[in-house]
């Protein structure tokens, strides 16, 4: 059911935001496998002039098993569109991200990209942040700097901290860029703009999985087989 959710929107995004001569950005994640899946298909069928910039390792090998252009910034700094998945997404279209471990290189490729789209199932979308996805807002750090850090956020803005532990090795995660992920549990809904901006402002924060301001799209795969189109709000 959440497979065939995830493959709708997907699907829709590809089909929407993806035209000849595009440099496209590539997200990680379960979801963006059927984006790439379906861009492969659409280059093949429509012959379109595609380029990927990958978020990832995991995208890398994607786009390659795929048959499909690599490239990188250095070559395409600004990107016509980037695709991606997300943890979770409230009614403003604030995003967490970086459960898989990416998210640094997710945000600079989203930044690159004139325009963002996201793609997510039903489980994803939420009025407050916190509500569907309970493992907190992941935050990648320097690694000296992880127990300062750890420290400073519990102190600060409360809730619990936690060193993101490898499952198939001993010792810590570590990501594409060779830093730690501290995952942080809040325990209450804030100004997620301001607290954004606090805790990158912390000494050895290299970022962290809130993405503000940044989706133009988002694509929901809901239950029932539709897709839910939900637009940046106007304030």
């Amino acid at each position: 059911m959440t497979e065939e959710a995830k493959k709708l929107a997907a699907w829709a995004a590809v089909n929407n935001h993806v035209q000849t001569n595009h440099v496209v950005g590539i997200g990680s994640g379960s979801t963006i496998v059927h984006a790439v899946q379906k861009l492969a298909e659409r280059v093949k069928k429509e012959n379109l002039n595609i380029v990927c910039i990958p978020t990832s390792f995991q995208a890398r090998q994607l786009i390659l098993q795929n048959g499909l252009t690599l490239s990188d910034l250095d070559r395409h700094p600004e990107l016509n569109v980037a695709i991606d998945g997300a943890d979770e997404v409230d009614s403003d279209l604030i995003l967490i991200k970086g459960g898989g471990g990416c998210l640094t290189q997710e945000k600079i490729v989203a930044g690159c990209a004139k325009s963002f789209i996201v793609i997510a199932d039903y489980r994803k979308k939420s009025k407050n942040l916190g509500e569907q996805w309970k493992k907190g807002i992941p935050i990648e750090v320097i690694p000296m700097a992880y127990v300062p850090i750890i420290k400073l956020l519990t102190n600060k803005f409360g809730g619990i901290t936690e060193l993101r532990m490898a499952v198939n090795k001993a010792g810590p995660v570590v990501t594409d860029n060779g830093n730690f992920l501290l995952d942080w549990k809040f325990d209450k809904v804030h100004n997620w703009n301001e607290m954004n901006i606090a805790i990158k402002m912390i000494p050895g924060v290299v970022e962290t999985g809130l993405f503000i301001n940044m989706a133009e799209r988002v694509y929901f795969g809901m239950e029932d087989g539709s897709v839910s189109v939900h637009e940046k709000p106007v304030h």
